[in-house]
């Protein structure tokens, strides 16, 4: 496995990077129980303050799905919005899992996510049904979740936050995301970081394929 020189800490984004995600799948998901005539307001579902704030852990999940409903002004239970937000959230590659354990043995690890948490419990239950895995607590040694600290990616105190709880300098962290504003974002806090832009990026980034 090719390590770079003088990384002392790995920290993982959760979409894209450990857990595949596909927004037209959730999309697609939505417009099943939303009358034709309201699909054009699907491209608002993700893009919301609402879910920016809920990102945030600025509401609850109850006030969530609340304005779930009061956006597309219907009865929805909560299953049913869970069943939408949660869509997205489809496969964990063995492999991944495989390389984060393999790197925990010997560095550093974490995870850095903006997420939720309707979010976050269906990820436990994806972890344990695909990967044997309890949780996403269960795969790195941290864990920093937007929703959990009031903060969110790519604002640069985010990244200060983990870097004051993990003690390592900037200069010996290596971030993987995939999008570019949080590897930005990664960067001018002062750690390495690298874009994955492919389902395999992140373990041919270590020279495993």
């Amino acid at each position: 496995m090719k390590i770079p020189p003088n990384i002392d800490f790995f920290i993982f984004d959760l979409g894209n990077v450990i857990i595949d995600i596909d927004y037209d799948f959730s999309i697609n998901e939505l417009k099943k129980i939303l009358p034709e005539h309201k699909h054009d307001l699907t491209a608002q579902f993700f893009p919301s303050q609402f879910h920016k704030d809920y990102e945030k852990g600025e509401i609850s999940s109850e006030e969530f799905r609340n304005e779930v409903r009061r956006l597309y002004n219907e009865d929805w239970t909560d299953s049913q919005i869970d069943h939408v937000w949660n869509s997205l959230l489809r496969t964990i590659p063995q492999e991944r899992i495989d390389l984060v354990h393999r790197l925990k043995f010997q560095y550093g690890t974490g995870i850095l996510s903006n997420t939720n948490a309707i979010h976050i419990e269906k990820m436990a239950e994806i972890l344990q049904d695909q990967n044997g895995e309890s949780s996403v607590y269960s795969l790195c040694q941290a864990v920093f979740l937007s929703h959990e600290m009031g903060l969110a990616k790519p604002d640069l105190a985010i990244y200060e936050a983990v870097l004051d709880e993990i003690k390592i300098p900037g200069k010996n962290v290596l971030f993987f995301d995939d999008l570019a504003a949080n590897v930005e974002g990664a960067k001018k806090a002062g750690m390495q970081s690298y874009q994955i832009t492919h389902p395999r990026g992140l373990v041919e980034f270590f020279g495993l394929i």
